[in-house]
C-alpha cells in the first residue's frame, strides 16, 4: 500500500549510464523522482485526486477563476476524500490576486459551540478533549470559506462550480487507492457513531479500492447550497437538520453558532530566505513554525553539507524541536491571546535561539523561548491540499480538513458528511494560550504556503498532514532553494518526520522526541544519526502529501507537480 522511494540497481545504472539524457540530474539523495514536472501555458492544478483535478481543469477552461476551481476541487475532494475532508470541517486558503499584486488570507475556521466551556470538561473529570464523538465538535468553517473566496475573486455561478462534485455524488466515483485503505482503517473504528455507517459504509463495510461510491445525501446537501447559497448551511433547513441531530447525540453545536459564524481575512506574514519571501498565515494556525525553522536554517551553508546528510538532517531537526517549543506553548486564537508573531518570525530570535544548537550533538530538551509558559495539543490529523492557477495570473493555495481522518465520527442525519473534531486540539490547563473556551478557534494544524519573489509570485504550495505540515514546508523549500530541485523532485525526495517536542498531554520534551526516515535515506545516515543521539523510529507512512505550481515569469508557463505517496496529479492546458 505504501510506496517505496528506493530505486532498483538496472533502473539505477540506466540513470548513471546517461548523463546526456535530459532529467540525468534527477538523483536525488538516494531517491529518484518518478515523473517530470507538468508543464502548461493557460492554467494548472494540482490536488491528490486525479478526479478532482480534472473537475478543477473543466472550470478553469469554462472561463472560471482559479478560486472557482479550487472550490469546485474541493467541493469533489469531500466527496471523494471524505477520510480527510468536507464541509463539516475548516479551511485556509492564500490567494494571489494578479489586477492588486498582492496576497490575501482567509481563515475559514471554526468555533467551539457557545454552550460548552472548560468548567464542563473539568467538571467530567477530564485532562484532555476527547478525540472523538460529541465534545471536540467545532463550527464547521468550510462553506462559508468556499462564498468569501468565491465573493471576492469568483467568475462563474456557484451552480456551476458545485455542479461536478453533486454530478458525482449522485452517480457515484471509483475510490482510489490509498483512500480505499484510509477509509478501511478509518470505518472500522467510527462505525460505532451516530450516523457514520449510514453515511460512508454501504453494505457495512467500507468501498474497496475500484468499487463506485454514491453518496446521494451529500448531493443534496451540495445542491441546497448551490442554489440557495452559504445561508443553506448556516441558517437555512440544513442548519436545523444539524441542530435537531445535535441535541440527540450529545453534541453542544447549536443552529446559533452556525448563525453568528464569520470567516476572517487576514494579511499573511512571511520571512525572507535565500531571497525569497516565504508566506504563511498567522496563528491559530501553525504556519509560523515554518518560518521560524527557515530563520533558524538560513544561516547554515546547507547545500554543503549535502541533501538528506546526517549534519544537514541534524540541523533541521534541531530546528523543528525549537520551533515547535514555541508552537507548543504559544500559538492559539489571537482574538484570546496576544501572540507575538513579529518577535517569532523575527531574524534577532532567530539568532537568539540559534546559539542552542549544537552542531555535533542532539538535544534531549531545550529550554522555551521567554514568551510563553504552558503547552498544548497539537499533533495528528487528516487533510486535502490543492492549488489552481489560472490564465490571467492568479493563485491560490488551498487546505481543508476535518481533522483525525473523517473528523468526530458523527454525521448528521441525510446530509452525506461527518462533522470535524477539531476541538480536540484545545488545550484543557487554565491560564494557557490556547486553553477551552467558548466562542473561540481552536490551534489548528493545516497550512497553506505561497513564495514571492521581488513582489512577484513564484510558487503556491503546501503539505499534507498534522505536525508534519512546516517541517514538510520547509524540507520542499530547500530542495528548491538550497539545492535546485525542480518541483516534481523536490515533492519526491525523501523526507524525515520528527516527533516529540512538547507532548500532547503538556509535559515538556525531555528525551529528544524520535525522527522517522523514509527509505530513501540510507544506512550510513542512519548510524551517524543515532550516534548524535537522535532516536530513529522505523515507521513508513506519515509523511505528509504535497502539491504545487511554479510561475515562471520568463517564460510566462506554469509548472505542476503532486507526489507519488498520494493518489493524485498535476495537469495543465
Amino acid at each position: 500500500m505504501f510506496r517505496s522511494w528506493m530505486v532498483g540497481p538496472m533502473a539505477l545504472m540506466t540513470l548513471l549510464l546517461s548523463p546526456d539524457a535530459e532529467g540525468g540530474d534527477r538523483l536525488t539523495g538516494r531517491a529518484v523522482a518518478t515523473r517530470s514536472e507538468v508543464v502548461a501555458q493557460h492554467g494548472m492544478v494540482a490536488t491528490s485526486q486525479p478526479l478532482a483535478t480534472q473537475i478543477a481543469l473543466d472550470i478553469l477552461k469554462q472561463g472560471g477563476s482559479a478560486v472557482d476551481a479550487a472550490i469546485a476541487a474541493n467541493a469533489a475532494l469531500g466527496l471523494m476524500e471524505p477520510t480527510g475532508s468536507g464541509v463539516g470541517g475548516d479551511l485556509f486558503a492564500i490567494v494571489w490576486d494578479q489586477k492588486s499584486g498582492k496576497l490575501y488570507g482567509l481563515n475559514a475556521s471554526g468555533r467551539s459551540p457557545r454552550g460548552l466551556s472548560r468548567d464542563y470538561f473539568v467538571e467530567q473529570g477530564l485532562k484532555r478533549i476527547p478525540n472523538f464523538g460529541p465534545l471536540p465538535v467545532s463550527v464547521p468553517g468550510c462553506v462559508d470559506g468556499w462564498f468569501e473566496l468565491h465573493g471576492k475573486f469568483g467568475k462563474l455561478p456557484m451552480k456551476d462550480v458545485l455542479a461536478p462534485a453533486i454530478r458525482y455524488a449522485r452517480e457515484g466515483f471509483p475510490v482510489s487507492e490509498l483512500i480505499a485503505y484510509y477509509w478501511g482503517r478509518g470505518g472500522a473504528f467510527l462505525q460505532k457513531y451516530p450516523g457514520f455507517a449510514d453515511t460512508f459504509l454501504p453494505g457495512g463495510k467500507a468501498p474497496a479500492h475500484g468499487e463506485i461510491f454514491r453518496n446521494p445525501a451529500l448531493a443534496y446537501t451540495l445542491h441546497k447550497i448551490a442554489e440557495q447559497g452559504r445561508d443553506a448551511f448556516y441558517k437555512g433547513e440544513l442548519v436545523d437538520r444539524i441542530d435537531a441531530f445535535c441535541r440527540r447525540v450529545g453534541c453542544f453545536l447549536r443552529k446559533s453558532d452556525l448563525a453568528e459564524h464569520t470567516s476572517t481575512w487576514v494579511d499573511p506574514v512571511s520571512t525572507g530566505y535565500r531571497g525569497y519571501d516565504v508566506w504563511e498565515l498567522p496563528p491559530n494556525g501553525q504556519g509560523i513554525a515554518a518560518l521560524q525553522m527557515l530563520n533558524l536554517l538560513e544561516a547554515y551553508d546547507l547545500k554543503a553539507l549535502g541533501h538528506n546528510s546526517a549534519p544537514y538532517l541534524h540541523l533541521h531537526l534541531e530546528a523543528k524541536k525549537l520551533a515547535y517549543e514555541d508552537r507548543a506553548r504559544f500559538y492559539a486564537d489571537m482574538d484570546f491571546a496576544k501572540v507575538p508573531v513579529e518577535r517569532l518570525i523575527s531574524k534577532e530570535y532567530a539568532a537568539e535561539r540559534r546559539k542552542l544548537i549544537d552542531p555535533e550533538r542532539a538535544a534531549r530538551a531545550y529550554p522555551p523561548g521567554k514568551l510563553a509558559e504552558a503547552d498544548a495539543r497539537l499533533r495528528e490529523g487528516d487533510t486535502v491540499y490543492l492549488t489552481v492557477a489560472d490564465k490571467d495570473r492568479n493563485m491560490v493555495s488551498l487546505i481543508q480538513s476535518n481533522y483525525r481522518g473523517f473528523g468526530s465520527g458523527l454525521c448528521p442525519d441525510g446530509l452525506g458528511f461527518c462533522l470535524q473534531d477539531r476541538g480536540a486540539l484545545f488545550a484543557l490547563e487554565e491560564g494557557h494560550p490556547n486553553v477551552y473556551a467558548p466562542g473561540k478557534r481552536p490551534f489548528h494544524t493545516i497550512i497553506p504556503a505561497f513564495v514571492t519573489r521581488d513582489g512577484k509570485p513564484f510558487m503556491s504550495f503546501g503539505v499534507m498532514g498534522g505536525d508534519m505540515q512546516p517541517q514538510g514546508h520547509v524540507q520542499i523549500l530547500c530542495n528548491i532553494l538550497d539545492f535546485g530541485m525542480n518541483l516534481q523532485e523536490a515533492g519526491d525526495a525523501a523526507r524525515y518526520h520528527h516527533i516529540g517536542s512538547s507532548e500532547p498531554t503538556g509535559t515538556h520534551m525531555t528525551d529528544g522526541g524520535w525522527v522517522s526516515l523514509e527509505s530513501g535515506i540510507g544506512q550510513e545516515v542512519r548510524r551517524e544519526l543515532a550516534r548524535m543521539r537522535h532516536r530513529i523510529h522505523h515507521a513508513v507512512g506519515g509523511f505528509g502529501g504535497y502539491q504545487a505550481i511554479r510561475y515562471d515569469a520568463d517564460h510566462n508557463v506554469y509548472y505542476g507537480a503532486s507526489e507519488s505517496r498520494k493518489d493524485g496529479n498535476a495537469a495543465g492546458y
